[in-house]
């Protein structure tokens, strides 16, 4: 009796630690679902998904799951989800969110309780440097970059007045100070827009006045689709081109405006047809599960998770953050975008592209990269401030 007891209390020891080990590691994602820029949540999430289920519930080999919560573009709202997450559910790693004005809010109190972030979208220009974190990571862009590729594209291009926009927020700014820092020319006009705004009449009025040479705005989401139907509107499209960085031309705002958007000129870190075995899996897959053109954050979504998949494998699925964070900072996957690697402060370091609206094979405007790299290898000005 004896020893059937004992084997009994080992195969129930045996038992419980195999449950333990199955159980998946929770993974929170706080991202905007609701609203005008509803739509670039939905593509971080719907990718990030795709990545787990391309791997049957799995990311690395280790099960997962993913809670998602939505900030609804609200600074408040993204910062009690993250309290929830952490204090409640003892979620170690978080991602998701799209705007830099939720994640000043909310990425502060991730990274201090010592839980890992891991960006697919924002990055502020204010975590990028001397308030640079060991448990935040980016796999997006650092915001100035992202727009500095615009800068230097229209420089290349040879204009030499621009006025610019941008709504007023962290990532505007960003954008903005970017922009001028590699464009070369004369700002004819600098304009922040509110982050709610809907008419651009007198913004429109303002462009006509100052008579560019080019415009530069940063308008993500709806806010980019009514500006430029407005644009068209006010007979400004044909008359002032426009250099745009990828947040104010995805996927679904150039078919929301359709042919007003031809022959605008677009810098990228990615595009759907990049010729890499990657992306092509991506796309596959992405058209198969979801019917629909993907955006930017689609990539930056299904490339997160790739990430945090490179960790947890690394790790056999340990949450020490201190083990992920040495895994992560490896950047051992195959991005969609091709070369990748992080810099020092855990920004990406990465290639910038010159992509151009024009009809495709049935005469549907689309985004079509033309070979030409605008930046090569490029980080931020912030990396050298960052004491990791």
């Amino acid at each position: 009796m004896k020893l059937r007891g004992l084997l009994f209390g080992i195969a129930t020891t045996l038992a419980a630690s195999t449950a333990l080990a199955q159980q998946p590691v929770k993974i929170g994602m706080i991202t905007t679902l609701s609203g005008p820029g509803g739509y670039l949540g939905q593509d971080i999430r719907d990718a990030f998904k795709l990545a787990i289920d391309m791997e049957g519930g799995k990311l690395g080999g280790v099960p997962v799951e993913l809670v998602v919560e939505d900030d609804a573009l609200k600074p408040g709202q993204g910062k009690q989800i993250a309290e929830k997450m952490l204090k409640t559910d003892g979620i170690k790693i978080l991602t998701g969110i799209v705007f830099s004005n939720v994640a000043g809010a909310t990425v502060p109190d991730i990274v201090d309780s010592g839980a890992l972030y891991v960006s697919p979208n924002a990055a502020p220009s204010n975590f990028a440097g001397k308030e640079c974190n060991a448990n935040y990571f980016v796999v997006s862009w650092q915001n100035d970059s992202l727009h500095e590729s615009a800068g230097q594209y229209a420089t290349n291009l040879g204009y030499k007045k621009a006025f610019i926009l941008a709504p007023n927020y962290q990532a505007g700014k960003d954008a903005l100070t970017g922009f001028k820092r590699m464009f070369k020319g004369e700002i004819a006009g600098e304009v922040y827009t509110r982050l709610d705004q809907t008419d651009f009449a007198p913004e429109m009025a303002q462009i006509r006045a100052a008579n560019p040479d080019v415009v530069f705005q940063f308008h993500p989401g709806g806010l980019g689709i009514a500006f430029l139907r407005q644009y068209q509107q006010a007979g400004l499209l044909g008359k002032t081109p426009m250099v745009l960085a990828e947040p104010s031309l995805d996927a679904t705002t150039l078919k929301a405006v359709g042919e007003s958007a031809l022959g605008l000129s677009v810098t990228a870190h990615w595009n759907s047809d990049f010729d890499n075995a990657a992306n092509k899996k991506f796309m596959e897959a992405w058209t198969k599960a979801y019917n629909r053109a993907p955006t930017y954050y689609a990539s930056q979504g299904y490339d997160a998770a790739l990430a945090i998949a490179s960790a947890l494998k690394a790790t056999g699925g340990k949450t020490d953050v201190p083990a992920l964070r040495t895994a992560l900072a490896k950047a051992d996957f195959q991005s969609v975008r091709g070369a990748f690697k992080f810099g020092p402060n855990q920004h990406p370091v990465q290639d910038w592209y010159a992509l151009k609206v024009e009809k495709g094979a049935d005469g549907t405007p689309m985004l079509k990269t033309t070979g030409t790299k605008v930046l090569s290898n490029h980080g931020d000005v912030y990396a050298k401030d960052c004491k990791l």
